[in-house]
């Protein structure tokens, strides 16, 4: 029998910006962003849902994506995956018209969807059908098939309670060192996040890559990319920056930044008309 996904008086999708997109601020007025918090029983596992449309697009948009320290299952006309942390920039060209629905996983969240060590699908789409069987085809079908977006969010959450997913403390403290590591810029070494933590370097980066897929020297780095892309857009100096930020140097923020986004601090700010 389904598990029930209890009713939210005034549940409503929420418009807000998404961290991590390349360049969100151009072309920004074609597509609506939104998102949605879980129910509460899905809460310990889920971040949020998020839903992208778009319509009568001229031509193909390519949106370059640098991802997040997450598990995210996607299901859109053109594929329905289940993505783990992908280590490199990936993109998705968007044309005429479509919806995106996507849920994103706590980090850590998705293991007990998975039964096993996240790491096995780092740099991995899976499709939804082959992890899951006919029930997540069905599945897709169902959300493709729902034209309201809060509808097919409650299909996905029935579905996800449907596997009966068992809390785990280790992921809710995992969850919580890797909201330091977004939250505090301060914190730039592995070291600094593992006293913090309380555990040892070797410990914490055994249950990180076990819960959340990717060691936590990159979800550091990672995180700081993000941070760098939003001030740069915000007109900061770049060798400040860089000290800031925990980077050797100029160069060194400019190396990462460029491999993860696939375009230069310099040429980024410029995209976005600070320079």
């Amino acid at each position: 029998m389904a598990a029930s996904v209890p009713h939210r008086p005034g549940t409503r999708l929420v418009e807000t910006r998404q961290r991590g997109w390349v360049n969100p601020y151009a072309g920004l007025s074609a597509f609506d962003y939104a998102r949605q918090a879980p129910c509460p029983a899905m809460s310990p596992y889920v971040e949020h849902f998020w839903v992208v449309t778009w319509a009568d697009l001229g031509e193909p948009y390519e949106q370059r994506i640098v991802s997040h320290p997450t598990v995210n299952l996607t299901i859109t006309g053109d594929f329905h995956r289940i993505a783990g942390v992908i280590r490199g920039g990936f993109s998705y060209t968007m044309r005429g018209s479509g919806r995106a629905i996507g849920t994103r996983f706590r980090p850590g969240g998705f293991r007990p969807f998975l039964g096993g060590p996240v790491s096995q699908l780092t740099d991995r789409f899976v499709e939804i059908g082959e992890m899951y069987g006919v029930a997540g085809a069905t599945l897709v079908q169902q959300v493709l098939a729902e034209p309201d977006a809060r509808s097919a969010i409650a299909l996905i959450e029935t579905f996800l309670l449907d596997l009966r997913p068992e809390r785990d403390p280790l992921a809710e403290e995992i969850a919580a060192v890797v909201e330091t590591a977004e939250t505090d810029v301060s914190v730039t070494r592995v070291d600094e996040l593992a006293a913090r933590s309380g555990r040892s370097v070797r410990s914490l980066q055994r249950l990180f890559r076990d819960y959340v897929g990717i060691g936590p020297k990159w979800v550091i780095r990672r995180f700081r990319l993000h941070e760098a892309a939003e001030r740069i857009h915000d007109g900061r100096d770049l060798a400040t920056l860089a000290a800031e930020l925990g980077y050797t140097d100029q160069a060194h923020l400019t190396r990462d930044f460029t491999a993860a986004l696939g375009t230069s601090p310099a040429a980024y700010a410029r995209l976005n008309g600070r320079a």
